[in-house]
């Protein structure tokens, strides 16, 4: 199957990976604009119409966040790139619409970031890695209607793209591990080490004042 959307190559490392071939790239463009579609749908249920407001704010945050997932602040310690709060923008439309809206547009935001030119090893390691984990984001939406919700939604859906990061880690790298050391120990502390970072510098923001009243105006906006 994955020769049907997928060339063979070699990476630096001198391992077998997998890209997008034409007829992949056609296949999750499509994907990708089908699930934001049923994003804003599912967000727009109680209308028989789909406010171009909804579409337009989806739109913006998913290239906000594949914007600032190139924005590289440092390398984390063990490896890993810290970005300038590329996670906030997903986790801003779980937050503002809902769990169903935050998950989908994480799932589209993940075939985005496969698009861009991830390597891929497996079928299940490309799931782990993309989709789900950037799915994860839109967990956020849980404390869509919470006191502090964007804080506590941001941690929560952080938290979900850890997890799948760990798993991803330990059931498909676990030969990354140092001689001697447990690849599960090795896979959260590789992973927490740049999403933790970049979560506690984001939170930090979020709870600037300023900030903070920057946020409820954009839901106000996204809202009304």
């Amino acid at each position: 199957m994955l020769h049907l959307f997928f060339y063979e190559t070699v990476n630096k490392y001198d391992e077998t990976v997998y890209r997008l071939n034409t007829w992949g790239y056609i296949f999750f463009i499509v994907l990708f604009l089908m699930l934001l579609a049923l994003a804003i749908a599912l967000v727009s249920k109680k209308n028989r119409t789909i406010p171009t407001k909804q579409l337009v704010f989806s739109a913006v945050a998913i290239a906000l966040a594949t914007v600032l997932s190139e924005v590289k602040l440092f390398q984390a310690p063990m490896g890993g790139s810290v970005t300038l709060m590329s996670m906030l923008f997903v986790v801003l439309i779980g937050w503002i619409y809902g769990p169903a809206a935050g998950l989908l547009t994480g799932f589209a935001h993940g075939i985005l970031q496969l698009l861009l030119g991830s390597s891929i090893y497996s079928l299940p390691q490309m799931l782990v890695d993309y989709p789900l984990a950037f799915a994860a984001l839109g967990l956020s939406g849980f404390f869509s209607e919470a006191k502090e919700g964007l804080l506590k939604g941001y941690i929560l859906g952080a938290f979900g793209r850890f997890v799948f990061a760990f798993l991803s880690g330990y059931l498909f790298f676990a030969y990354y591990a140092p001689e001697g050391m447990n690849p599960a120990v090795y896979s959260a502390l590789y992973n927490i080490s740049y999403i933790g970072i970049e979560a506690v510098i984001t939170c930090i923001i979020i709870m600037l004042p300023p900030v903070h009243k920057a946020m409820e105006k954009v839901r106000e906006m996204a809202l009304s």
